[in-house]
């Protein structure tokens, strides 16, 4: 039995990415639903040129601001895609081969990262298999301020499928290592309230622990210069992220 599926895609000021992913979707979901906060770029309007619905929202968090969109969708199945991201046409094939049979229970596959036009395979960055096609009424999107997770009920059934949904990350090494630290000082804030205590040694113990984990353990020197990049800029976030986090201590205190 024939299933429907709504694409729910969270924006802010992505215009350089929401058309190539709308357009992956083309044939694969029912519905696009661009659920938008405060965008002042062109995201609405090539949303809305591509045929998208759009829901304007005060950003409430990535979990809540997800769940806003999954209410508001059509469908009962949800295809839950970020405005970096596209459906690869193998992966489009094994959605639709579902969809045709009926969906039940919920999807993951694989995530491919494209890293400064590079598909990094190695780092740990590879096959970072995300849920991602799921029932509304089953499921929700659950976290902080940092990090959002599906709420997944122990009895539902997770089926693979084969196919990379495929994420265009970082564009350089500025960008990275702006975000890097931007989720090192949202973390921070988590950590500090949640008041989270660390000897002196857990920065630099912490950082060296991260850098051998994915250069060496998960193979990013396979990865070339760029693996390199990604495990120094990575093990300097666990760094900054404690720094920062006795930074807001001594303040508060």
């Amino acid at each position: 039995m024939y299933t429907s599926i709504t694409a729910v895609i969270i924006t802010k000021n992505e215009e350089k990415n929401i058309e190539r992913c709308i357009l992956s979707l083309a044939e694969v979901v029912d519905e696009v639903l661009v659920v938008d906060s405060g965008s002042t770029d062109k995201t609405l309007a090539i949303s809305r040129e591509l045929g998208a619905s759009i829901l304007e929202s005060q950003w409430l968090g990535y979990a809540k601001t997800k769940n806003l969109g999954n209410t508001a969708s059509k469908n009962d199945f949800i295809l839950s895609i970020d405005a970096d991201e596209v459906i690869s046409p193998a992966l489009k094939k094994s959605i639709l081969l579902q969809k045709v049979s009926g969906l039940e229970g919920t999807y993951s596959f694989n995530r491919l990262t494209n890293y400064c036009g590079k598909w990094i395979r190695h780092s740990g960055w590879y096959p970072d298999v995300k849920v991602r096609i799921f029932n509304k009424r089953d499921v929700h999107w659950t976290g902080d301020f940092v990090h959002e997770t599906l709420h997944l009920p122990d009895e539902l059934k997770i089926k693979h499928l084969p196919g990379d949904l495929l994420h265009y990350s970082y564009n350089s090494k500025a960008d990275h290592i702006a975000r890097t630290k931007k989720y090192a000082d949202l973390s921070a804030e988590k950590m500090f309230h949640a008041k989270k205590a660390f000897g002196p040694l857990k920065p630099i113990i912490s950082g060296t622990a991260k850098f051998i984990k994915m250069y060496v353990l998960k193979r990013g020197f396979l990865d070339g210069s760029l693996g390199l990049q990604i495990a120094n800029i990575s093990a300097r976030g666990v760094h900054s992220k404690y720094k920062t986090l006795a930074e807001i201590r001594a303040q508060k205190n």
